[in-house]
């Protein structure tokens, strides 16, 4: 079994990953275990300070649940099964690697620009952050 990573941020970068992956699920051989991750920036600490953790957490959760449903729709579509995951970070890229090494994912792919705010000058932020730190193949799609 292939242990693939899909992070996605609700972008049509991150939904064209996921379609490419449907189309490759369809060609191999071996059956794909998908986690599907989507990453929340962490809010300014200051924001504790006035807001309760529980809503903190609940809008964190409510805001990934956005991200990943067209996602979610595709695969469940497609018939290809999938774990999802929201987690809350501060530098997403960052994350994105520390979950594929915990998880023993074999493979990542992702688009190659998401809702970043910031961009780099051929790959998204977060991208380009990933693909530094990740030790497993990397498959960007455009």
């Amino acid at each position: 079994m292939l242990r693939v990573l899909l992070p996605v941020d609700g972008s049509e970068e991150s939904l064209r990953a996921t379609d490419h992956l449907i189309r490759q699920a369809g060609l191999l051989r071996t059956p794909l275990e998908v986690h599907l991750l989507n990453v929340q920036v962490a809010l300014r600490q200051g924001v504790s300070s006035f807001v309760a953790s529980e809503q903190v957490e609940s809008y964190h959760r409510e805001e990934g649940e956005k991200a990943l449903a067209k996602a979610r729709a595709k695969l469940d579509a497609a018939g290809v099964n999938y774990q999802t995951h929201i987690t809350v970070g501060e530098e997403p890229g960052a994350v994105i690697a520390r979950y594929a090494e915990e998880n023993k994912c074999e493979q990542l792919v992702m688009g190659t620009r998401g809702l970043g705010s910031v961009a780099g000058a051929l790959l998204g932020s977060v991208t380009t952050q990933a693909i530094s730190l990740v030790k497993v193949p990397v498959l960007l799609v455009k």
